[in-house]
């Protein structure tokens, strides 16, 4: 049995997502770019980006073997709320993996349904596949230059996810580029991560403020730390100042709600016990308080504020070596 791409979509509104759409489960057009941007060193320490992972994701059938067809769908996330910028949007809600894996289940039941029994695999960002790439071939949108997928006129606050399936569904075809000559985000970024590569832009992660709060472990680079200004988990610039961003619908979805952030002088004297409590089923567990308090002391030290000198000389003083480094080129900096 082969479903109209138009069933999939329905379906998949009624499972809670904006955007759906079908590609082929067939070796991603653009691997050899990923591959390229490996061995340029651009994905920095995160290995499981080019580890033997990197591989698999040149093929969703290695996933599932009996693969024919990808579901790729997109859930708005973009919140009204009181953060002032310096948590990126996608955390200011609960952890979205739980969200999308709830929506994907429910679509693999209706699908049931419609098709009968077949084969499936629900990826949500873990699994080694090459999603925007995917989600670009099924029509949801093209990369930008900030390499977000951007949808007309939706935007690109979406988070993405897939169902690989063994079922036969028609295929969507990818839009048109329509970022044309704009180059705002390209100008916007603090720390000039989107470098040019080729006849277009690609992401050094190296230099990008969410991967320096978030999947940076160790010591941030002096050079990148006052570019990083006062973001203390990700950063959406780039989001944040393109066109098509600008009348972008504000998400139904009560789990993306913003909860409310202590201020720097409270956030940084919160005990482990409370810090847990605040952050538990959101994204910013993913830094955990270590790398928390080292983005803080960085934020303090980019404020200019003297009130900060109190808290970053208890950071200063702290036994975590990475966080008492950086506290104390916050004191030096103020």
């Amino acid at each position: 049995m082969t479903l109209s791409a138009q069933i999939v979509e329905r379906l998949a509104r009624e499972c809670g997502f904006e955007l759906a759409g079908v590609a082929a489960a067939e070796p991603a057009d653009d691997f050899g770019g990923y591959r390229e941007w490996i061995e340029k060193g651009f994905a920095g320490e995160m290995q499981y980006l080019t580890d033997r992972r990197a591989r698999v994701r040149e093929d969703p059938r290695n996933l599932l073997e009996s693969a024919r067809s990808i579901i790729c769908v997109g859930k708005l996330y973009n919140t009204d709320g009181p953060t002032d910028g310096v948590v990126s949007r996608y955390a200011w809600g609960e952890d979205y993996h739980r969200v999308m894996r709830a929506g994907l289940e429910k679509l693999v039941e209706l699908l049931g349904r419609e098709a009968g029994a077949f084969e499936h695999k629900i990826c949500v960002d873990t699994a080694p596949l090459l999603e925007r790439s995917y989600a670009r071939q099924a029509g949801l949108g093209w990369i930008g230059k900030n390499t977000c997928l951007i949808h007309e006129p939706l935007g690109s606050w979406f988070f993405l996810g897939e169902i690989i399936t063994s079922l036969e569904i028609e295929h969507g075809a990818p839009p048109p580029d329509r970022c044309g000559t704009c180059t705002r985000c390209i100008d916007a970024c603090p720390t000039q991560a989107l470098v040019p590569d080729g006849e277009g832009w690609a992401l050094d992660a190296r230099r990008c403020i969410s991967y320096l709060t978030i999947e940076l472990r160790g010591t941030i680079p002096e050079e990148h730390r006052e570019g990083i200004g006062e973001h203390i988990f990700g950063c959406d610039i780039c989001q944040d100042v393109c066109p098509w961003n600008s009348r972008a619908p504000v998400t139904e979805e009560e789990a993306f709600s913003a909860r409310a952030f202590p201020d720097l002088r409270n956030l940084v004297k919160l005990s482990p016990e409370d810090f847990d409590q605040m952050v538990g089923g959101s994204p910013m567990e993913r830094a955990k308080q270590s790398g928390m308090r080292r983005n803080m002391a960085v934020a303090m030290g980019n404020s200019g504020l003297a009130e900060f000198r109190g808290p970053l000389e208890d950071l200063a003083a702290s036994d975590d070596e990475k966080v008492a480094e950086h506290a104390q080129w916050a004191l030096r900096k103020l």
